[in-house]
């Protein structure tokens, strides 16, 4: 408890006569949990005991009533786990419920007490507004952020500014341009300032919370879902079970602003319905590429003979375990790929040195020095946090003071140093953990992170625009492969695809097994047959779950419920096949809108929506992604229309007209 005052009342008559009895003495604290700061109120003779916390109620005349939740009231499975419990069935959010009339004033006086009670989270705190009674007193108004206006807390003795103090220690109020009696919670300053209580808070207000952090609640969250989750975004109205796409669309618009992802076929929307994609190709893999067959695409000096053919047999069957160490750094863009072996040892050197002066950096950082460096600290905190959780069940990280932590914790700290702005957002542990498992090297897992970060930088950045724009993306795609489908989660308020944040967050880490993740990223990486595999990945997810969600008529809780129950559970080499299937699809295809043929990064030449024939002005053949495969000696699919030739291979990689 940071903060406590007695002496603070409701008043609820609301100043319509003087008696007493409309006075309601109260204890109001600040309550510094581990990873949450709550504001509590409560008559004089209630505990903190909480299971006595209450939500607020309000009905169309907006007057205030608190009602215990319905989860409250109702018993608990018995099939479900203790932790279980103890996470979803705690009622800390403030709710709409109808009131129900009365007649007459039958209430008891403790009754009366116990239904004023209140707790909210600073996390979901808008505003507050303060004044001062001609009585003498003060009273502070806390309006939250779905416009709830708790009921007003009167001073009798004085202290409110103290009360405004503590809570500046946690959030930042600016008072309001229009209004000088309002003080306005400022948003959270930095995005990775949002991402430290990643894992572990209480599910204080989700649904809110996913609204004004969706990296937090999809990372941490999503993995927890139960009907409570709904709960607080529904009505409790039976009859009005889905929210009109109207009223979710404000709502994701506001969780990210700028994404824009079409519910109607509004003016500038393009209609790609009637597009025929024809049959998916039946595709099949390789066996991983093996030492021998590296060595043999490598000179006397080193380089790399065949930067293609290469990538080509990577993409169709990854890595022998044996050969990451040294492939990866080529396909992160440590290693150039025309480099020689000297030229590799001479980088590794310069890079080593470079390395460990910024490592010094932080290093020589006094703790007289940090305590005035607030942004190092927070870094410092939040990597602690992650290192300790990150793959714990993996050999190499698991155990206490296990050497692999320290390297972890050092390079996310050195990180810091290079890339000071964007510094740690949570998240990125699990973007460096199978690097540095791989390389088993300090330095080479930093630089090759570095080198993965420059493609993931702007997924963590504060504006979240990666995130926008791979979403938007993704429902051009998706639309373009199965409009019904489509259709179908918009009328489940699931058009927004923000099931799909997590795999693209973090390019699919929590959704496969170690080993999986290892053969998938160095899939991605080849950056073959286009751009934007990733987002195909997604395409292949769900339209292998299509049929179950459409069939058993899913609505929004359990498509939420049912994406994130598919974690370790997904089959990567038919992912990586049917995603591959659905570039082939799309890159056939002869009237490929504009849109997607740009996502794709397939020249506009060879496929636009006017286009009626698969050749360009000059009457050459269009090249067929199909060919990518043709060189390759190990048994490959057969596609109609395709020519066994090397020239075709090279031709197909930029994708253009033959």
């Amino acid at each position: 408890v940071v903060y406590e005052q007695e002496g603070v009342f409701i008043h609820s008559s609301c100043g319509k006569n003087d008696d007493q009895d409309n006075l309601i003495a109260g204890i109001l604290r600040v309550i510094e949990k581990e990873n949450e700061v709550v504001v509590d109120w409560r008559p004089l003779d209630e505990t903190l005991d909480t299971s006595n916390i209450l939500y607020a109620g309000k009905d169309s005349s907006s007057v205030v009533e608190w009602t215990q939740t319905p989860k409250e009231k109702c018993s608990r499975g018995a099939d479900r786990p203790s932790s279980y419990e103890a996470e979803w069935d705690m009622v800390t959010t403030v709710s709409f419920k109808k009131k129900p009339h009365s007649n007459g004033d039958a209430t008891t006086h403790a009754n009366r007490e116990s239904k004023w009670s209140f707790l909210f989270s600073l996390t979901d705190l808008k505003s507050i507004k303060q004044n001062k009674e001609g009585m003498g007193w003060s009273y502070l108004v806390f309006c939250l952020k779905d416009d709830v206006k708790l009921p007003a807390l009167h001073f009798h003795h004085g202290d409110s500014k103290s009360l405004i103090k503590c809570l500046e220690k946690h959030v930042v109020l600016n008072e309001s341009p229009h209004d000088e009696r309002v003080l306005l919670v400022k948003t959270q300053k930095s995005l990775s300032q949002s991402f430290e209580n990643l894992f572990d808070e209480p599910s204080y207000g989700l649904l809110q919370k996913w609204k004004k952090d969706p990296y937090v609640v999809t990372m941490g969250k999503f993995s927890k879902v139960t009907n409570y989750i709904v709960g607080t975004l529904r009505s409790s109205d039976q009859s009005n079970q889905r929210r009109p796409p109207s009223e979710m669309a404000d709502f994701f618009n506001d969780t990210i602003p700028g994404l824009k992802i079409n519910q109607q076929e509004e003016p500038g929307f393009e209609v790609i319905t009637r597009i025929d994609l024809g049959k998916q190709p039946e595709v099949s893999r390789r066996e991983p590429v093996s030492a021998e067959e590296w060595a043999k695409n490598m000179d006397s000096e080193g380089r790399i003979l065949d930067v293609d053919y290469i990538k080509r047999l990577i993409f169709k069957g990854g890595l022998c375990h044996t050969l990451r160490k040294e492939a990866w750094k080529f396909l992160l863009g440590y290693f150039p790929w025309n480099s020689t072996k000297e030229e590799r040892a001479n980088l590794q050197k310069r890079k080593t040195d470079e390395y460990f002066r910024m490592k010094l950096q932080w290093k020589s950082v006094s703790e007289e020095q940090e305590k005035r460096n607030s942004r190092l600290r927070d870094y410092r905190s939040l990597i602690e946090k992650d290192v300790n959780r990150t793959d714990r069940t993996n050999k190499f990280y698991e155990g206490e003071d296990n050497p692999g932590l320290i390297l972890l914790h050092d390079i996310l700290m050195t990180y810091c140093m290079y890339d000071f702005d964007l510094g740690y957002v949570q998240g990125m542990s699990d973007l460096l953990s199978p690097v540095l498992y791989v390389m088993e090297n300090e330095v080479d897992a930093f630089w090759c992170f570095v080198s993965y970060m420059d493609q993931m930088h702007q997924n963590f950045e504060e504006q979240m625009q990666g995130m926008k724009t791979q979403l938007i993306q993704l429902s051009h795609l998706l639309r373009l492969l199965d409009s019904g489908f489509c259709s179908y989660l918009e009328s489940q308020d699931s058009g927004y695809l923000y099931f799909c944040f997590r795999w693209l967050l973090i390019r699919f880490k929590r959704e496969f097994s170690f080993q999986d993740i290892l053969r998938l990223w160095e899939v991605m990486w080849t950056e073959l047959p286009c751009q934007n595999f990733h987002l195909l990945l997604c395409c292949a997810i769900l339209e292998s779950e299509k049929q179950q969600i459409m069939d058993k008529h899913y609505g929004f809780n359990e498509i939420l419920k049912h994406i994130n129950e598919l974690s370790m559970k997904i089959d990567v080499e038919y992912i990586l096949c049917k995603a591959e299937a659905i570039s082939m699809q799309m890159m056939n295809c002869k009237e490929l809108p504009q849109t997607v043929s740009e996502i794709l990064g397939i020249e506009n030449s060879s496929v636009t929506p006017d286009s009626d024939t698969g050749e360009d002005e000059s009457g050459a053949e269009l090249s067929c992604p199909t060919s990518l495969y043709q060189s390759i000696s190990t048994p490959m699919i057969a596609a109609n229309g395709t020519r066994d030739s090397a020239q075709q291979v090279a031709e197909t990689q930029s994708l253009t007209p033959a």
